[in-house]
């Protein structure tokens, strides 16, 4: 009976290798949403298009809270492994 050690786990790392591009990109995205918020929020605000302004004033937001979302399930899943 020959047993073959495995040396490297591909399917894990695999895993983590995907895990971590779509953690990246996706905290990157809603970050970056915030920014574009912010972005907006400011210029029609300067321009006095309150609609627009309470909008991008919104998207900021949710931007901001994704974000953290992001962080805290992070920090969740990487002291729960």
């Amino acid at each position: 009976m020959t047993v073959i050690a495995t040396i490297v786990d591909t399917t894990a790392l695999w895993q983590t290798i995907v895990a971590a591009f779509v953690a990246g990109v996706g905290t990157t995205l809603v970050f970056s949403l915030a920014i574009l918020g912010v972005a907006r929020f400011a210029e029609a605000s300067r321009e006095g298009r309150p609609l627009e302004s309470a909008l991008s004033a919104g998207l900021a937001l949710l931007g901001l809270l994704a974000t953290a979302a992001t962080i805290v399930f992070g920090v969740i899943v990487m002291t729960t492994k």
